[in-house]
Formats: structure tokens, C-alpha cells, sequence
């Protein structure tokens, strides 16, 4: 056995002071790692060797990618070239347009642990227009009224908690659930920075998708993006124009959707819960426990569902407990539960659609913001005595809103607050919704995101009882066990760090 090393994340600045040094040179790029990965399939020399020919014959590495990439089709080549990106300067709007990216890595400025500066995006759309200065207007309310609820929402924080606010090391924590609360006023055109890492292929479909957009902030986002790495890796970022797939399928929806709704008429589904389980798999604990047995066993599934269903319900409950009972609270559930799914309709705030997009190997599509579906206010702004401030400032941003959306519907949402809300579709299997429910429930997990996973997971549960028997956040995660164990776990000694171990 033999394992070499390829390559790994080196920072650019590094790369040209070695440059400097060194002089000039045309194989630091991430496309000699895919073309020679490509020819794995077909050379039969080690696979180090076919990457120091890559390196040596930059420009026939580069027409091999062209060739087995998109002339063969065999795009995961270009999974093997990788990028970091700093982003920096991008509307908390627009950052929903950059996270939707599945299989990319994100790591965003957070409005929680950072005080906001004044920074915000001006909408292109609408500069130039009698509208700009009524936008940059209505920013400046917005963002005085982050600072005068931060600092009443600190004070009242350090009063609640007086044993924490004792202790100078505790005190980041409380401020931070003062930043947290006050930012659900701030507006989705405050600027935000993100660090991301995506292959190469992900990062075609990205600048496709960008290209396609209507926000010129994305479609300029994109092209910043596409001039940076063309330079780098021109052979393998090819399809990366607008096309009418990605430009006109949503809004031709859009036009046939209107012919049974009517054109800009708003339904708000009163009444309806805010989680709202809408669709799930039939017969899922059955499914899921058929599903343990065909691992299981030698059992064709189709005999595995017979053996299930003639089981008792005792038998049942054992069944699932033999999958649970060496589990700790940082093990992921068995990718059997990943055959049954949920279906969730969500209507939530900005703030907390921030944190609930990222699970991203759920299905997530969503509305437009809709100021008709009310906000979402925190509970510690009602304590501070500060909610009728806070709604105030909250519906002058939808009037101003609506005055936009008549003028140009694209740019409007740039003004509406965190605390805003919108209607989210969201599809995920049982594992998933496990993940989910163990950081989110969490007692540490931000309450606005903790309330809707503890709601999901209450609908769930009534849906598929035994599969989700083990669900709740990783704080609870000993006393859930033992509830359905009588015991604790085996290995009990995996607490959270700083956590007490529970006997």
C-alpha cells in the first residue's frame, strides 16, 4: 500500500511570494490534479507518476480536460479542482442566492457573535432613481435601530442573567444574545462576508445559475468570481453563460401559476401553523425497519417489508432499539432511516432561514419575503417594552417595499428586516431530520431556528413514531435514551465539552 500526499488548500498570497522567488510559473493550477485523475481509468502507471506528466504538459493537460470533461461528459473530473473564495461586500440577500449550492462549503460573518457595522448594499436597480434616497433612508432607521435595541437589550440580558454577567468571561455570551435579537431589524441589504470552498464543477453550475439571475448583485458577484478563476483553471469552468433553463423556466411558472391565482394577488393561508407537516412516506417505520432487516440479512426487501409487517409491535420497538442502543449523541443515525422522508410547509423569519438553509442535503425551495406573513419579533424585544418601536420601523420598511415592488419588484426585498418572513417547501429524509433536530433543538441553538426544528419534530414523530423515537437535541440526547433504555448509553463519558456528565 502506498499513499502519497496530491495536493491541499494553499493560500494565493503564498503562492506568489513563491512566485516572486522563484519566477514565473504555469503549473499552479488545479487543472493538472483533474486531468491527471482523469486518466486513471486508462493509463496504467501509477497514479503519481501520470501527475508529474500533468504538471510537465500544462497546455495538453489542459486540452485532455477539455476532451474527457466535455467532450466525453465525464464531469466529475472537475470535481477534483477546488477553489476558496473570499466574498466579501455581499447583501445578506444576495447570500442566499450563494448558499444555495449543495455540495460547497460556507462559513459566513455571523449577525449573532458580530456588532453590525453600517455597511449595505444599494441595489443597482434602483440607484439613480427618486427611490435611492428614500432606500439609504430607511437603512439608516434600521440600522440606529440595531444600535438603540442592542444596547437595551444588553442591559436587560445582564440583568436576567446576573450569575453569568458576574463572571467577565461570560460576558461575549450575554452581548451575544443582545446582537442576536437586535439584528432582526436590520435589512436584508446589510453587507455580509462569506469564505467558501466549491469544486470546480459545482462552480460552473454556480456561475451558470449567477449568470441567469435577475439580481445584477449576483450576476456581478458571478463575474467577479468567473474572472479570478478563468485565469487560473480556463479548461474546466466552460458552461458558465446565462441559458434559458436557469433564466426563463421560474419565471414562465411564475406566469402559468397566475392564471389560477391571480396576478400579484397574495394568499396568506390563514389560519395555517407556522410547520406545517404536509407529506411524508406511508407506512415509514415499517419501510425503515425492513430497510434494517435487508442489511441485516439475505432477505430479499420485498420479504424484509413481509417479515416487518407480521411482527408485533413489541418485536418492532426492539428492532429499532438494537439500531439505537450503542449510538452516542454525536453519531449520525443509520443511512437506513434516509429511505423514509417528511415534507415541511414553514413559514419563517429572514433571521431564521439563514440558519435553516444550511442543511443542504434536505430539499429547500421557497417564495419571495411577503410582507403580508407578518415578522417575527423576539420575545426579549417585548420584554424591553420595545415591540411597538420595533413594528413600527418594521412597517415602514414593507411600505417602502411596496412602493419598490411597483417600480421594480427584483430589488425590493434589499429592504425588508430580518425579521421579515417567507414561505419555505422543505423535504427531508429521517436521518436528516435526526441532524437536524440534535443541533437545532439544542439548548444552545438560536430560540427563533430551536422553536421550528422542536416544531418539526413534533409533527414528525406523530407521522412515523418508532423511527423518530430517539429524536431531540444532543442535550437531552442521555435522557431521551434512558427513557426508552432505562439506562444511559454504555460510553457515557462523550459529554459536550464544559458539560456535566449526566449518572
Amino acid at each position: 500500500m502506498k499513499v502519497y500526499l496530491a495536493g491541499y488548500n494553499v493560500d494565493t498570497s503564498i503562492l506568489k511570494e513563491l512566485e516572486n522567488k522563484a519566477g514565473k510559473r504555469n503549473d499552479l493550477t488545479p487543472e493538472v490534479l483533474s486531468a491527471a485523475y482523469a486518466r486513471i481509468s486508462r493509463d496504467p502507471r501509477p497514479i503519481n507518476e501520470i501527475r508529474k506528466d500533468a504538471r510537465e504538459e500544462v497546455e495538453k493537460s489542459r486540452k485532455s480536460n477539455s476532451t474527457i470533461i466535455f467532450k466525453m461528459g465525464h464531469h466529475s473530473v472537475a470535481e477534483h479542482a477546488v477553489f476558496n473564495l473570499d466574498i466579501i461586500g455581499v447583501s445578506r440577500l444576495a447570500m442566499e442566492e450563494l448558499e444555495k449550492f449543495r455540495l460547497s462549503a460556507y462559513t459566513e460573518k455571523s449577525q449573532r457573535y458580530i456588532t453590525l457595522d453600517k455597511g449595505f448594499v444599494i441595489p443597482k436597480e434602483i440607484r439613480g432613481t427618486t427611490l435611492e434616497s428614500k432606500f439609504v433612508k430607511m437603512v439608516g432607521i434600521q440600522n440606529e435601530a440595531y444600535l438603540k435595541l442592542y444596547e437595551k437589550l444588553k442591559e436587560h440580558t445582564f440583568k436576567k442573567f446576573p450569575d453569568l454577567a458576574a463572571d467577565p468571561k461570560k460576558h461575549n455570551l450575554l452581548e451575544g444574545w443582545a446582537k442576536e435579537d437586535a439584528r432582526y431589524i436590520t435589512p436584508l441589504a446589510a453587507e455580509s462576508q462569506v469564505g467558501e470552498t466549491i469544486n470546480a464543477r459545482n462552480l460552473e453550475l454556480l456561475l451558470r445559475r449567477f449568470a441567469s439571475n435577475p439580481l445584477t448583485e449576483v450576476k456581478e458577484l458571478g463575474r467577479e468570481i468567473y474572472a479570478l478563476v478563468s485565469e487560473v483553471a480556463p479548461s474546466i469552468i466552460i458552461f458558465n453563460e446565462a441559458n434559458d433553463r436557469d433564466s426563463k423556466t421560474y419565471p414562465e411558472l411564475k406566469g402559468f401559476a397566475e392564471k389560477f391565482t391571480g396576478k400579484g394577488k397574495t394568499k396568506t393561508g390563514t389560519g395555517l401553523k407556522d410547520v406545517e407537516l404536509v407529506g411524508y412516506t406511508p407506512g415509514a417505520d415499517d419501510a425503515v425497519g425492513a430497510a434494517l432487516m435487508h442489511t441485516s440479512s439475505a432477505m430479499a426487501y420485498a420479504e424484509c417489508v413481509k417479515t416487518v409487517r407480521k411482527m408485533s409491535v413489541k418485536d418492532k420497538k426492539e428492532l429499532f432499539k438494537t439500531a439505537w442502543k450503542n449510538m452516542q449523541f454525536y453519531d449520525s443515525m443509520l443511512r437506513e432511516f434516509e429511505y423514509v422522508n417528511l415534507t415541511f410547509n414553514i413559514v419563517l423569519s429572514s433571521a431564521c432561514f439563514g440558519q435553516l438553509k444550511r442543511h443542504r442535503m434536505s430539499t429547500i425551495t421557497s417564495q419571495s419575503y411577503d410582507p403580508s406573513l407578518g415578522i417575527t419579533v423576539p420575545e426579549a424585544v417585548k420584554d424591553i417594552k420595545m415591540e411597538r418601536y420595533f413594528r413600527e420601523i418594521a412597517d415602514k420598511s414593507a411600505d417602502l417595499y411596496r412602493m419598490i415592488h411597483k417600480k421594480c419588484p427584483v430589488a425590493a426585498p434589499y429592504i425588508l428586516t430580518n425579521a421579515h418572513r417567507k414561505r419555505v417547501l422543505m423535504r427531508v429524509n429521517a436521518r436528516e431530520l435526526y441532524h437536524i433536530s440534535r443541533l437545532r433543538e439544542d439548548k444552545h441553538a438560536q430560540w427563533d431556528i430551536r422553536n421550528v426544528s422542536s416544531a418539526m419534530s413534533e409533527e414528525a414523530k406523530k407521522a412515523m413514531p418508532l423511527t423518530l423515537g430517539l429524536i431531540g437535541g444532543k442535550d437531552r440526547y442521555n435522557e431521551i435514551y434512558r427513557g426508552i433504555f432505562g439506562s444511559l448509553p454504555k460510553v457515557s463519558e462523550a459529554v459536550l465539552p464544559g458539560a456535566k456528565k449526566i449518572k
